[in-house]
């Protein structure tokens, strides 16, 4: 099977995994900087060209598509789709992940715990915000934000007000969540491939610091889920329509509180923490679904 792998960068560590999982498969890869395609949309031919060559005789992609880089990559992606290539991430589930509220009102709608959460059109009314969410402290977070970038904890009132109205000068969308106290700085990521939970691992976040990212010198130890954070983490998955999908939840007292559903998660993390060939099970998936 002829798979291309959509990287910026194939030296990173889930692209590298990706290519040695996929060979040691017996499949042909090949990595494509999706920037630097080129599509050609015309009447029931859509082409993608690549450093002047057309690529053709494709059985399947693995996005890759980092946040900054969205709407490109989903464009890239499409156009494969178009091409009638099966897409390991479709198109449209990665923009319904990439847009945290349109995210969290899709895992709303389909009864999954969340964080309560406000967002508002640039309000000043930041004292009934704060309230809806049960007061301070409270997580700030950037719509577009990523990596554990664009999230501030606010621990008061004033710093919360100081905090928005920094934000609302800069016309910087933002939601504003309920801190979870219990979860103490740590939260869980289950690794979901075509609705099995594949791998989970909690991060702990560094002292001083509530934000758990791994980019952010946190640490991960591998992890037995509840069955009710399992089943969480399937249905987050199925409901943006994500065949690959890494869910972030934290434990609460009233269960498991999903934060974020990636759509291009990193191995890294995963395969240290679990000692599991997560990117094998990419390639299984596709294998699965590819009828070549």
């Amino acid at each position: 099977m002829n798979i291309v792998i959509l990287s910026r960068d194939p030296k990173l560590y889930s692209t590298r995994r990706l290519v040695e999982a996929g060979e040691q498969h017996g499949h042909n890869i090949r990595v494509l900087d999706h920037l630097k395609c080129n599509l050609v949309i015309e009447k029931k031919k859509p082409k993608v060209i690549y450093k002047g060559e057309e690529i053709t005789n494709v059985h399947a992609i693995i996005p890759r598509i980092g946040a900054s880089v969205t709407f490109y990559g989903t464009a890239v992606v499409r156009q494969f789709e178009m091409m009638h290539v099966f897409s390991a991430v479709e198109s449209q589930a990665l923009v319904r992940s990439r847009d945290k509220l349109r995210s969290m009102q899709i895992l709303s709608r389909a009864g999954l715990g969340l964080p309560k959460t406000v967002f508002s059109n640039y309000s000043k009314d930041v004292d009934k915000i704060l309230a809806e969410v049960g007061g301070t402290p409270v997580v700030i977070k950037l719509l577009e934000g990523t990596q554990g970038l664009g999230v501030v904890l606010a621990d008061n009132d004033k710093a919360a007000i100081s905090v928005m109205e920094a934000f609302n000068g800069l016309k910087a969308r933002v939601i504003v969540q309920e801190f979870i106290r219990e979860a103490k700085g740590a939260d869980i990521r289950a690794f979901v491939i075509d609705g099995q939970v594949v791998g989970a691992m909690k991060r702990q976040a560094k002292e001083g610091e509530f934000r758990s990212n791994l980019h952010r010198g946190g640490t991960a130890e591998v992890i037995t889920l509840s069955r009710q954070e399992e089943i969480a983490a399937i249905k987050a998955a199925k409901a943006l329509g994500l065949g690959i999908a890494g869910v972030d939840m934290l434990q609460s007292d009233r269960g498991p509180l999903i934060i974020e559903v990636n759509s291009s998660p990193g191995l890294e993390g995963i395969e240290g923490a679990t000692q599991k060939d997560i990117a094998g099970e990419f390639i299984k998936y596709i294998e699965k679904h590819v009828d070549h």
